[in-house]
């Protein structure tokens, strides 16, 4: 009884928290990696599919058992191959146009993988997916339950759920990518991060938002979002997305700063070394300088950005050669364009400069920041659906006086079925009836949605229809999409001397129910001559 007491006290001491052998066990079916860490990491791979099928961390199961983790919703069949060279283990899953890669570093508890595609897969979205234990990792980090849908109800389509009171989804998970390094599921004894060392091959630029996590209940879902259909601005992108990376610990939130150069001597499709790179410095200058500035650049094939200094110098990430359409915004407002030309093994010297430019202003309400910025429901948007009970009634400011109304009470969002027609009240001089220019600046449109415009008694045209994204936009936390300014030119007369009154009507072809209705988010409304 002694000695059977010794062997299973061994053998637990073994499964948490003795060193493994770093290798790779070849099955029929399967290849299981052992990381050969301290804190020790099996993964299971199925031969068949490349799906994982089981994650043991800590002498804990982490992997959902009744479904594996993957490529977009699984690749179906690949050709799965394994190698074991030195410190490395390389499993490549292959099919006609993407192959996948699961890396395995000795030491390290640590999944790290790439992904290269040749075209977009038929399902539209290009994603990994992990699927986890819910039981022993149900917390959603950074942004906590809102996006736990466990146990509700849907009440749009089948990704926005009623949890109590609560409106939830999968999309409220989401981050700028140029915040976005990393996110993280977590329990009381683990914590699972998707670390992200760039958005290279992906689409939508710095400040585009997809899903990071959801708890369903059966499962916490960790994803990583190349490419997909929400909200997308820019065509897909092909080649190699990552490397990127499941980083398993204990507790404690793990760096972003992993070196993955190691990638250079695996013979990864599509991998370019740093030394294949080149670099763009330089200073950006002109924009508000009480906003955040960004530079940004892109091409078919590759994206990057940065945020610029307090004194507008930048450097950009290492890219790969060839020549950017570069981009200089405040907030996410474009204020400037230009165009620069990287090669390999060099650093560009690029200044921008660039600022919004309109007239004397008579009245603005908002910023020309790109987003909707300390407008009503604007701080709550992101994380609920607009009919949420915690967000103010979409209704409570049917007239906006300039001058009076905080901006604050100005609504976000206008809905066709909702909230439309919005009523601006302002008083001009004698010195302000000549012609003049309102400026309506948006973030994102839905179903066509465009601002029609009445001033006293002149009625302005009805603008183009925006481009369409085919996307639901608002009530899945978006709110960036082409960023349409409209121009409605007054000609002189229009505007009186004293109390003036604008409103602002959605107008589409289209009709729908109230959050699903035509509608824009404002970005900032100028009137200036």
């Amino acid at each position: 009884m002694f000695i059977s007491g010794l062997i299973l006290a061994s053998l637990a001491l073994w499964g948490k928290g003795v060193e493994a052998a770093f290798g790779l066990t070849t099955n029929t079916d399967t290849y299981i990696v052992d990381a050969g860490s301290s804190n020790p990491l099996k993964f299971t791979v199925d031969r068949s599919n490349c799906d994982i099928t089981s994650i043991n961390y800590y002498g804990s199961e982490l992997q959902y058992q009744s479904t594996g983790s993957h490529i977009g919703s699984g690749l179906g069949s690949a050709t799965v191959t394994a190698t074991q060279s030195g410190d490395y283990i390389k499993i490549t899953c292959e099919t006609d146009t993407l192959t996948h890669y699961y890396v395995a570093h000795s030491g390290d508890s640590i999944i790290y993988m790439a992904t290269y595609t040749t075209a977009e897969p038929s399902v539209g979205e290009l994603r990994y997916i992990a699927r986890l234990n819910a039981d022993l990792l149900p917390n959603e980090e950074p942004f906590g339950t809102v996006s736990n849908i466990a146990g509700g109800t849907a009440i749009e389509g089948s990704d926005v759920y009623l949890v109590g009171s609560e409106t939830r989804s999968k999309f409220y998970s989401s981050e700028r990518f140029i915040d976005d390094q990393r996110h993280c599921v977590s329990g009381s004894a683990h914590r699972v991060c998707m670390i992200l060392n760039q958005y290279e091959t992906s689409a939508g630029g710095p400040f585009h938002r997809d899903i990071n996590t959801n708890n369903v209940g059966s499962y916490t879902g960790l994803y990583w979002y190349m490419n997909s259909g929400h909200v997308q601005t820019e065509s897909y992108r092909q080649g190699l997305h990552g490397p990127y990376l499941m980083y398993f610990s204990r507790s404690g939130t793990p760096s972003t700063n992993i070196d993955t150069s190691f990638f250079a001597d695996l013979s990864i499709k599509g991998y370019v070394a740093t030394s294949g790179r080149g670099y763009v410095s330089g200073t950006a200058s002109g924009a508000d300088s009480s906003m955040k500035w960004v530079v940004h650049w892109y091409n078919d094939a590759a994206q990057y950005w940065t945020y610029t200094s307090s004194s507008g110098s930048f450097t950009s990430p290492a890219m790969k050669p060839g020549t950017y359409t570069m981009v200089y915004y405040q907030g996410e407002y474009p204020v400037a364009t230009s165009s620069v030309t990287v090669t390999a093994g060099s650093t560009i010297s690029k200044n921008i400069s660039g600022s919004v430019k309109t007239g004397t202003t008579i009245f603005k309400i908002g910023e020309w920041d790109g987003q909707p910025t300390g407008f009503l429901n604007a701080p709550s948007q992101l994380r609920m659906h607009p009919s949420d009970t915690r967000m103010s009634p979409w209704t409570s400011t049917p007239t906006y006086t300039v001058g009076t109304t905080s901006p604050s009470s100005f609504p976000m969002a206008l809905f066709k079925s909702v909230n439309s027609p919005l009523t601006i009240k302002f008083t001009a001089t004698s010195a302000q009836t000549g012609a003049a220019t309102l400026r309506i600046g948006t973030t994102l449109s839905f179903a066509g949605g465009r601002p029609q415009v009445t001033v006293n008694s002149y009625s302005g045209s009805v603008p183009s229809a925006p481009a369409n994204l085919d996307s639901r936009g608002v009530t899945r936390g978006a709110y960036r999409g082409f960023g349409e300014v409209y121009d409605v030119g007054l000609p002189g007369g229009s505007i009186v001397a004293g109390t003036n009154t604008i409103t602002i009507s959605v107008v589409s072809g289209s009709s729908g129910d109230e959050f699903l209705s035509p509608n824009f988010i404002f970005d900032c409304v100028e009137l200036f001559q």
